[in-house]
Parts: C-alpha cells; sequence; structure tokens
C-alpha cells in the first residue's frame, strides 16, 4: 500500500509520469481489435435476444433432483412449431422456452410438463410474451439509448466543451460496442437485466471520463499563455494525477460484481444475476480503460489540431520541449530563531 501511495505522489506532482497521451496510436490498436472481434461476433452470431425481446414462451419448473434430461424428454414431446430451449437454474429449477404459442398451444405444453415431471399444473411458472409486445420492448430501449446520449452530449457540451463531449460520447460508444458484442460473443440472453447493466456502465464510464476531463480542464486553463507545456502534455499529466484515483475505483467496484458474477451465477447459475453481472463486468472494466486510454487521447488530438494549440506546440518546440511535470513551488522559510534567521542589523553612523 506504501508503494502505491508513493507513486499516486510522483504521478501527482509529475516526479513519474506515463506517456499516455503521445501512444495514443497504441491504445487505438487495442481498442480498434477489440472493437473487430465484438463487431465479427454481432454480425456472424448476432445477440440471443430474450423471451421479453422476442416474444415466447417460458416454463419454470420446480422440483428436487429435477434434471435437464427431464426437460429435453418434455420437449421432444411438444407438438409446436420450432425448438425450445432448456436450461438448469441452480439444483432444482428447469426452464423450457419455446417460440410464440397459441392459447391451445401454450396448454399442451403444460400438460405435458406436469405429465414427464409430475407436478400440478399451478407450481409450474409460466410467461407468456407476444411477439408485438417484444418488438415494442425492443424500440422503447433503442429509443432511450438514443435519448441519453443525445442528453450526456449536450450536458457535456454546456458543462465542458464540445470537444469533450465528443470525445466522451465515442469513449461510451466505444464501452458498448465491446460489451455487447463480448455478450454476443459468449451467448447470453439479452434480458431486462441486461439492458440495466448497460444503462450502469454508461453511467460509470461517463463519470470516470467527467472526472478526468475536470483535472484536463484544470490543467489547459491557461496552457496557452505559459508556453512551458503543449495541450497535449497538459493533459497526459491531468490523466497520470487521476490514474490511481480511477484503478482504485474500479477494483473495489469489480470485486463485488465479480462476486456475483463467479460466485453467484457460476456456482448457484442465478440466471438473471448472470445477465446483469456479465454486462457490469465487462462494462467496468473498459469503462476504466477507456476514460483513461481514449477519451483524453481523443480530445489531445482534436485540440491539437487548432492553430492556437499548434502555435502553442511551436513556440514549445522552439524552446527545447518541456518535461511533463507539475509545477511544485518551494516551501517558505520556518523561522527558528536561531542567528542565521535574525535579521541584520544596520550599525550606527
Amino acid at each position: 500500500m506504501a508503494t502505491l501511495s508513493g507513486l499516486g505522489g510522483r504521478l501527482y506532482s509529475g516526479e513519474t509520469s506515463f506517456n499516455i497521451v503521445e501512444n495514443r496510436k497504441r491504445w487505438y490498436l487495442i481498442s480498434a481489435i477489440f472493437l473487430l472481434i465484438s463487431i465479427g461476433a454481432l454480425v456472424v452470431q448476432g445477440l440471443h435476444l430474450g423471451l421479453e425481446f422476442k416474444g415466447g414462451a417460458s416454463y419454470t419448473v420446480t422440483k428436487p433432483g429435477v434434471t435437464i434430461e427431464q426437460g429435453r424428454a418434455a420437449a421432444d414431446n411438444f407438438d409446436i412449431p420450432g425448438e425450445a430451449v432448456v436450461q438448469k437454474i441452480g439444483d432444482d429449477k428447469i426452464r423450457i422456452q419455446t417460440g410464440a404459442l397459441t392459447p391451445a398451444q401454450a396448454n399442451a405444453v403444460e400438460n405435458v410438463i406436469v405429465f414427464t415431471f409430475g407436478v400440478p399444473v399451478e407450481s409450474i411458472d409460466t410467461q407468456l410474451v407476444g411477439p408485438s409486445w417484444g418488438e415494442e420492448i425492443t424500440k422503447k430501449a433503442i429509443y432511450g439509448l438514443i435519448a441519453f446520449l443525445l442528453a450526456v452530449m449536450l450536458f457535456l457540451a454546456m458543462v465542458f466543451e464540445s470537444k469533450m463531449a465528443l470525445a466522451a460520447i465515442v469513449a461510451v460508444v466505444h464501452d458498448v460496442l465491446i460489451t455487447v458484442g463480448i455478450y454476443a460473443l459468449v451467448g447470453f440472453d439479452v434480458t431486462p437485466a441486461t439492458i440495466i447493466g448497460f444503462l450502469t456502465i454508461l453511467g460509470y464510464s461517463l463519470y470516470d471520463t467527467v472526472v478526468v476531463f475536470d483535472k484536463v480542464r484544470e490543467n489547459t486553463k491557461s496552457v496557452t499563455a505559459n508556453s512551458k507545456y503543449t495541450y497535449s502534455q497538459a493533459a497526459n499529466l491531468a490523466v497520470n494525477q487521476t490514474i490511481v484515483r480511477s484503478a482504485n475505483t474500479s477494483i473495489i467496484a469489480l470485486l463485488p460484481v465479480g462476486a456475483i458474477l463467479f460466485v453467484g451465477a457460476g456456482l448457484l447459475g442465478a440466471g438473471t444475476l448472470k445477465d446483469l453481472s456479465l454486462a457490469l463486468f465487462i462494462g467496468l472494466a473498459v469503462g476504466t480503460y477507456s476514460s483513461i486510454f481514449i477519451a483524453p487521447p481523443f480530445l489531445a488530438s482534436l485540440r491539437e489540431k487548432e492553430p492556437a494549440m499548434q502555435a502553442l506546440a511551436k513556440r514549445v518546440a522552439a524552446r527545447g520541449g518541456a518535461p511533463v511535470v507539475a509545477e511544485v513551488k518551494p516551501a517558505k522559510a520556518v523561522s527558528t530563531g536561531g542567528p542565521r534567521n535574525q535579521p541584520k542589523r544596520k550599525g550606527r553612523k
């Protein structure tokens, strides 16, 4: 802990510095690889929409000692179009999902489940969702996401500046694409819990980016007046001053989410927890990465194209450049009362 604390102090003062902004091409390449994988997964496999979005029927049977073979045997006897999906939830639950059914088909499926598992029909948790309702929910989720992004961009443009707002939105889109792509890659169902997770990571990513941008704004407020640092150097110092805080916050946030994902969902088989925790775990990690390695370098690239910043870069280069360090004011001398600190007395004429 002492080592991390010392590192944080050296990064804040500029004694130690990671050249993050100037190495932007390296971070862009890493992000491009993950984005290509995510887009490829979306194109090839696509998202596995849950029952709430595509419509269909879901039957959950709770019985001690139930096996997935019993669920498959029941599904084989369904006289319905399409295939049924059988999943085991925990130790004593089986969930069977089908496509959209007519009332007669739904009753026939219930009768088969009652006969196969030997349970009363009242103990079966049945959920029926029509395809039109699922389509309407999907549209509302997309509209809500677009409205959220527009509202955030407007707010950031008012509080900070338009280029900071654009960089923040680029980081958010980066996070969502990678998270959704990994979701498609692993084949998890997209449920309302997944949408909640996506909205949560949007807020977390923006929060982390806004904290970094606030320090960037502080360091670059009078950057053209002092001619000591370029905009990229001042922005890089801001990133270094906030990197330890971002890492600590992310680790603390990832620990409980990881526990939910690997213990709750992996061992207990909780479906809703699995959908939510996977989106949160991936999104929190990617959001931390983008707030440090994507948003500030992208912002610096936009600002360095301005004539004023180009003129500043020429002045800094003419002076021989400047290391990315912070200005540390010397401490005032404290009088100890010794002879050296006593003012000299003028002699009498």
